[in-house]
This record gives C-alpha cells, sequence and structure tokens, in this order.
C-alpha cells in the first residue's frame, strides 16, 4: 500500500470510527445495550466495507487507470447495495438492536463517504509523472540543439 493510499485509509477511517464511538454512546444511553451492540456492529460492518473498497479501487487505479471511473461507480453502487443486504439480514435478529444497528450503518457510511471526499481534494495527487533528471536533461540538450 503506497502512503497516499494510507493516508486515504486513516483520513477516512477515523471519522467513521469516531462517528461510530458516538452512535455507540447514543444507542446506548437511548436504548440500552443490545442497541450499542447494534451500532459497534453497524461500524465494523461499515469500516470493513468500505475499506475493502477502497483499497481494491486503490489497487485497480494503478494496474488499469483506464478502469478507474467505471470501477469506482461499479464498487460503490455494489457496496451500497450489500450494505442493503446486511440491513435486510438483520432486520429481525434478536443479537442487536436493528434500529441502532440500521442507523448507524447509515450514518457511518455517510460519514465514509464524506470524508473520503474530503480526503480526495486535500491530497496531492499527481495527474502527471514528473521526469527524472537524466530525461529533463536530454530534454533541454535536444530543445537547444
Amino acid at each position: 500500500m503506497q502512503s497516499n493510499d494510507a493516508r486515504m485509509l486513516l483520513h477516512t477511517a477515523v471519522p467513521t470510527a469516531a462517528a461510530g464511538v458516538i452512535a455507540v454512546a447514543v444507542s446506548g444511553v437511548l436504548a440500552g445495550g443490545k442497541a450499542a451492540v447494534g451500532a459497534v456492529v453497524g461500524t465494523v460492518v461499515v469500516i470493513l466495507f468500505m475499506g475493502i473498497g477502497l483499497f481494491v479501487l486503490q489497487g485497480t487505479a494503478r494496474k488499469y487507470p483506464q478502469l478507474f471511473q467505471a470501477m469506482g461507480l461499479m464498487l460503490y453502487t455494489t457496496q451500497l447495495l450489500l450494505l442493503f443486504v446486511f440491513m435486510a439480514a438483520f432486520k429481525n435478529t434478536t443479537l442487536f438492536d436493528a434500529k441502532a444497528f440500521g442507523f448507524t450503518l447509515v450514518a457511518a457510511t455517510l460519514v465514509w463517504i464524506a470524508a473520503q471526499a474530503r480526503a480526495h481534494t486535500k491530497a496531492k495527487i499527481l495527474y502527471v509523472e514528473p521526469e527524472s533528471g537524466d530525461q529533463q536533461k536530454a530534454a533541454a540538450r535536444e530543445s537547444s540543439a
């Protein structure tokens, strides 16, 4: 994993985890222990899904840059569909409070997306690979000749 990829992951996972901690506290106070467990599960699911997606997207960008935009759209669509599947699958569970799980899942997803958009706009990503020193010298000699 490149340093800018790790930085992007850090700048998206930390705000999502912070939102998850807030969701756990609010759920625990308002609805009890099962709601807090539901909020924890929702936060972990979002961080895992979105983190894996970010890792896959960065790998695709390095190997196949021409597919980056299409892969990103497909990946986000797939992630949102899988999150809806998780919400539907755990709708009637007795392991934790399904409402707290669902609200945390939605809130953490929105925080992840907002944090990822902010991290991407703040990142200093090179759009053109800079030439090495030898290539610059050769180009200068050719232009002066």
